[in-house]
C-alpha cells in the first residue's frame, strides 16, 4: 500500500509539473514593457528586413517613434496579432503569442520608451 501511494504521488507530480513554456515566456515581463528594455529587440529581429531603411515600399519602423506610430496609428498591432486587416507579419509567420502580448502591453501602456 505504501508504494502504491509513492507512485500515485510521483505520477500527480508529473502531470502537473509539465508545461509547455518557453524560457522565454516565463522570464519575460510583457504586463510592464517599454520600447527600450523589450519592443525595440522584437522590432529589429521580426520587422526590420522589411520595415528597415532598406526594405524598400514598407514604412519604416527603425526608431521609437516609427515604431510608436506603427502601433498607435497604422495597423501593425492588428497585423501581428489577428490579421483581420491583411495578411500576417512578419511574412514569416506569426510571432510568439508572448512577443505579441509584449507589443500589445507596450502599447495599452502608453508606448513607454
Amino acid at each position: 500500500m505504501k508504494t502504491f501511494k509513492i507512485i500515485f504521488i510521483i505520477i500527480i507530480g508529473i502531470i502537473f509539473s509539465c508545461e509547455s513554456n518557453t524560457y522565454e515566456e516565463i522570464s519575460g515581463d510583457v504586463t510592464n514593457p517599454t520600447y527600450t528594455s523589450k519592443v525595440k529587440s522584437i522590432i529589429d529581429n521580426n520587422c526590420l528586413s522589411c520595415h528597415g531603411s532598406s526594405g524598400g515600399e514598407f514604412p519604416t519602423m527603425e526608431t521609437y517613434l516609427q515604431v510608436k506610430d506603427a502601433a498607435q496609428n497604422g495597423s501593425m498591432i492588428c497585423r501581428i496579432d489577428d490579421q483581420s486587416c491583411g495578411s500576417v507579419m512578419p511574412q514569416s509567420g506569426r510571432m510568439q503569442q508572448t512577443k505579441i502580448n509584449t507589443i500589445k502591453n507596450w502599447t495599452l501602456n502608453g508606448c513607454p520608451n
